[in-house]
């Protein structure tokens, strides 16, 4: 930052004057619970010596201690390079029919909640509706520090099993979903694509129709000839706009690409791509003939879906947080 050019990019300047600024924050936290801890120490040896009545006070501050202890090192779990960055979160309806599109759109409302308890914003960018209910596929922009580094988590298959509510003889379903995440690029850490490798198509956004759909060619497809990867976006009215959504996408999951050809590991990215059907779950969701949320990773187990199901999902971050970081 002391470089006399640096703020000749304006961008990237802007980005590092950011993390300097965290990184500073995130030192002093540190630093402020260190005397806050060596002050209780103080006070202990003082009760110990002439004054019992300390220790409520140093009980209550220990609590105090313990649960910002915590919360900061939970901080410290965030250690992936995309951690700290927003994130974009596509869920595709695995087997299943009818009853993996629903599945699809209550994963949808899960993660929807969970970024609303987060104070993160959400939009979605594309949608694929089913013929009767639920989503063929879906991607929500979710933004916000740590975003990413929250959601990463939740990249891979989804199981669900049920009562069907769409089954007259209320027969029990397995239905799948598979997850994929990426990070939003920093200007600076975009991957370069030459404009003659894009193949961009316009077509008119998908709705239920009546006043509210869209009559104009406005959604628009980018395929990145060279890679086969293809984004489609249709949310905003502007052609433009869901043309530099398109793009963000795009460059996110070419960054994944070139991440793979250096010999890293996709699965740190994006999350491994797997089909969506039996085998390859990485969380299992049981409503009946028991209760069960169960992370087959870390082996994490809840027994309270309904709460799962509506956000809380902070349990099964921390764990996978916690099981990477010891990998």
């Amino acid at each position: 930052m002391q470089q006399p050019d640096f703020w000749q990019d304006q961008n990237r300047a802007k980005a590092i004057s950011k993390q300097a600024e965290d990184t500073k924050q995130f030192v002093e936290d540190w630093q402020d619970l260190q005397q806050r801890v060596d002050d209780c120490l103080v006070l202990a040896s003082e009760a110990l010596e002439s004054d019992e009545d300390l220790f409520g006070e140093l009980d209550l501050e220990y609590q105090k201690l313990s649960k910002q202890f915590a919360k900061m090192e939970l901080a410290i779990l965030f250690s992936g390079q995309y951690d700290r960055d927003s994130a974009v979160l596509t869920v595709h309806a695995g087997s299943g029919g009818t009853e993996a599109q629903d599945w699809a759109e209550m994963l949808l409302k899960m993660y929807l909640r969970f970024a609303e308890n987060k104070g993160y914003a959400s939009v979605i960018l594309d949608e694929s509706r089913g013929q009767e209910t639920g989503f063929k596929s879906v991607t929500v922009e979710i933004d916000g520090q740590y975003a990413y580094g929250n959601l990463k988590s939740e990249a891979g298959v989804h199981r669900l099993v049920r009562i069907s509510p769409f089954d007259a003889e209320k027969m029990r379903h397995t239905s799948f979903a598979l997850v994929e995440v990426v990070p939003i690029l920093k200007n600076e850490e975009e991957s370069l694509i030459d404009e003659k490798d894009l193949k961009i198509e316009t077509m008119r956004s998908s709705g239920h129709g009546g006043q509210g759909v869209n009559r104009t060619d406005s959604a628009v497809r980018i395929t990145h000839l060279p890679s086969g990867l293809s984004v489609k976006c249709q949310n905003e009215r502007s052609q433009v706009q869901n043309r530099k959504n398109a793009l963000k996408i795009l460059k996110a999951k070419l960054a994944i690409l070139q991440q793979q050809a250096k010999g890293k590991k996709l699965d740190e990215i994006r999350g491994e791509v797997l089909s969506a059907e039996w085998g390859n779950q990485i969380r299992s969701y049981v409503l009946q003939p028991y209760k069960l949320v169960k992370d087959h990773r870390t082996e994490l187990e809840s027994t309270e879906p309904d709460k799962v199901l509506d956000g809380e999902l902070d349990e099964f971050v921390e764990s996978y947080l916690r099981y990477i970081n010891k990998k």
